[in-house]
């Protein structure tokens, strides 16, 4: 989403902007009917209601409500993620300053120069990150809110 779009238009209608993407947004609540569309162009779909959702990094995220739990987790297939039990509790436990979880998974390495495929067990680190915005924590250390960093 367009840096300055979204905030723009999250301005204009009052709404709190948990976390966007190239083609998402995750606010705080519902959005009028005339922004809505499976099938007119421009317009948002959408994909759920969530009660609770946790955002760790860019494209690191766990979402939550009554029927379901998605986890997504950049680099970590979702065979790794189901292995090691992750959700969205454990995911909380990472807002914790300083939190980080080890994770291993098998990972293909191709060499097309030696024509051979390799399997290797490969470590993950998941953790917040402040590669894109400022983490903000509460007395307790807990991440409770980020802000932009701004480039001038």
């Amino acid at each position: 989403m367009s840096q300055f779009k979204v905030p723009k238009f999250m301005s204009k209608y009052d709404y709190n902007l948990y976390y966007s993407d190239t083609d998402s947004i995750y606010i705080d609540r519902p959005l009028p009917e005339k922004f809505i569309s499976n099938t007119r162009l421009g317009d948002l779909k959408l994909e759920g209601i969530y009660d609770k959702a946790i955002f760790l990094a860019p494209k690191v995220y766990a979402l939550k409500n009554n029927n379901e739990e998605i986890i997504k987790i950049k680099g970590l297939s979702q065979e790794s993620i189901w292995k090691h039990g992750l959700n969205i509790e454990i995911l909380e436990t990472l807002l914790k300053k300083d939190s980080d979880l080890k994770l291993t998974q098998d990972k293909r390495f191709k060499s097309l120069s030696e024509g051979s495929i390799q399997i290797l067990e490969q470590t993950y680190s998941l953790k917040v990150t402040a590669n894109k915005r400022k983490l903000i924590y509460n007395s307790e250390q807990i991440l409770v809110n980020t802000s932009p960093i701004l480039i001038k």
